[in-house]
């Protein structure tokens, strides 16, 4: 994949990594476009091609009264109307076969959740829109065995795929982030690194899901020195009160510094 591909994308030149960030789930238009402004605003100014994340729906929820949405449709317009407004490419994750033509009238990347990406149907139907295509490594999964996802991608004619990792399940109540997979999904596609969900505390008796955001900058920078291709970092402006997420999300007014931290390293590993 060639990140030049993705529409609207800037900074493609500034040999730098890019980001896919914005808040878990679309709550509602007012809250979409002012997290977008932010980072358009932080990306501009330190060079860093962006792609503006957010879920139309949650399907994958540990209770029944967990937040799914606002409604499919009226979501899906709001990641068009943030495209529309900031120029920006959007990504979004979808659950079933039905969701990949709905969802690519109107973002630019399609995202298959971690629990779905060995879900050939779904892959397909994804790839086959002529989308970019974003999947995220299983928890379950090796880095190697990502390879049959791409290739699946790549089989319908859609060379424009990334992988994202996510962490790897570690108990039952943990995640870890093995470096070692990097460089070799890399020699598969285009890698990016989950920050924020990698440091999820899923499966807690409350049926919440927890999180450290605490190690967010640990994490990102060890992405980042390890020449991971992009970021992945879901962030809000009132991590307490988010919907979905808020447990492992960066609070949106910690961003540009740590984007600025980021910047500098991959300046000094460019040299390298």
């Amino acid at each position: 994949m060639k990140l030049e591909n993705i529409p609207n994308i800037k900074h493609t030149d500034k040999d730098n990594f890019f980001l896919l960030a914005g808040p878990c789930a679309i709550e509602g238009e007012e809250m979409a476009l002012r997290i977008a402004e932010k980072v358009v605003h932080i990306t501009d100014k330190l060079g860093i091609p962006y792609v503006f994340k957010g879920s139309f729906k949650k399907a994958n929820r540990s209770r029944i009264d967990s937040f799914t949405g606002i409604g499919d449709e009226k979501a899906l317009k709001i990641l068009r109307k943030v495209s529309e407004t900031f120029n920006v490419p959007t990504v979004t994750d979808i659950h079933e076969i039905t969701d990949a033509q709905k969802a690519a009238e109107y973002v630019d990347v399609l995202q298959i959740p971690a629990f779905l990406v060995r879900q050939t149907d779904l892959v397909v139907a994804a790839a086959e829109t002529g989308k970019v295509v974003n999947l995220k490594k299983g928890q379950f999964m090796s880095p190697e065995s990502m390879q049959h996802a791409v290739t699946k991608v790549s089989d319908c004619n859609n060379e424009q795929v990334m992988v994202t990792d996510r962490g790897t399940m570690f108990g039952y109540q943990d995640l870890i982030v093995d470096f070692r997979g990097i460089p070799t999904m890399r020699k598969f596609a285009p890698t990016v690194l989950d920050v924020t969900h990698s440091l999820q505390q899923p499966n807690q008796s409350s049926g919440v899901t927890g999180g450290r955001p605490d190690m967010i900058e640990t994490i990102a920078r060890a992405g980042v020195v390890n020449h991971v291709d992009g970021l992945f970092i879901e962030t809000h402006f009132d991590p307490a009160n988010a919907k979905s997420d808020g447990a492992n999300m960066l609070d949106l007014q910690y961003l540009e510094q740590l984007l600025s931290n980021l910047v500098q390293i991959r300046q000094t590993i460019n040299k390298f």
